[in-house]
């Protein structure tokens, strides 16, 4: 199965801590020149210095607010100065925001939006130009379960990333003609830098991978999933193993959704 993404240029949002990192490293040992964004500089240098020191294609750390349209834009001239044009776009930026309903301020709303679904607007919007051109590109959007099957209080995620998946959808009809494949990742619970936050604000008296053991009991499959899973699949769908597959929204949750 051919998953080389030799000669490609990748561009990964949220790139600089947990699954970003995970599918960066993935796809710049699979040959690919990698771009990640985030919005601190440090995660960003430290995630270059990690990966780099196995040996694969290039990587760079482009620091940007992704919910900025401006910052967007301008970094992402800076990718393709550096890099050349984007064939593989993940959008991952995001961070979990879950209220009662009534607490939800318009800024929480507008804040949501545009990190989870503008800045997928946007950066597909800028790449999709040079896909079209060579009639090959790849863009994968990271979302989470609560797209399908959302429940009380998981908005403004669950609203958000449920547009995402409709994105998904209208892009891949629009691609599929001229070999644009899109596809979208629904994530449950995977060992990641969101996980760590959750248990630092806790306090919690247990340690993170005892925390993250007895919050895995509570799953199908007994475990919560590991960054490196997220990414084996991420590369499957960046290369040309994943060839005709497109428009799917498939759950990277161990079983945990009940809709498929």
């Amino acid at each position: 199965m051919d998953t080389s993404l030799s000669g490609k240029t990748a561009l990964v949002t949220g790139g600089s801590l947990g699954l970003g990192k995970a599918m960066a490293q993935t796809y710049y040992e699979a040959g690919a020149k990698v771009a990640i964004l985030a919005r601190r500089q440090e995660p960003l240098y430290e995630a270059v210095r990690e990966i780099s020191a196995s040996s694969g294609g290039e990587i760079a750390a482009f620091a940007c607010d992704v919910s900025d349209a401006l910052g967007v834009s301008a970094t992402h001239k800076a990718v393709v100065k550096q890099f050349g044009d984007v064939d593989i776009l993940v959008n991952n930026a995001g961070q979990a925001a879950a209220k009662p309903f009534t607490e939800i301020t318009d800024e929480d709303w507008q804040n949501d939006i545009d990190l989870k679904l503008m800045a997928a607007v946007r950066l597909t919007r800028l790449v999709w130009p040079h896909m079209q051109e060579q009639s090959w590109g790849r863009v994968i959007n990271l979302l989470n379960v609560y797209a399908k099957v959302p429940d009380a209080r998981t908005a403004p995620t669950s609203v958000t990333r449920a547009a995402g998946m409709a994105l998904t959808k209208v892009l891949a009809a629009e691609g599929a003609p001229h070999n644009i494949l899109v596809n979208a990742m629904l994530i449950g619970f995977i060992k990641s830098d969101q996980i760590q936050r959750k248990y630092d604000a806790a306090h919690r008296e247990e340690s993170f991978e005892e925390f993250v053991a007895r919050a895995g009991q509570r799953l199908p499959m007994g475990r919560m999933g590991e960054a490196h899973e997220c990414a084996n699949l991420a590369l499957f769908l960046a290369s040309n193993a994943s060839s005709y597959i497109t428009g799917c929204a498939i759950n990277m949750d161990g079983g945990l959704s009940k809709v498929v």
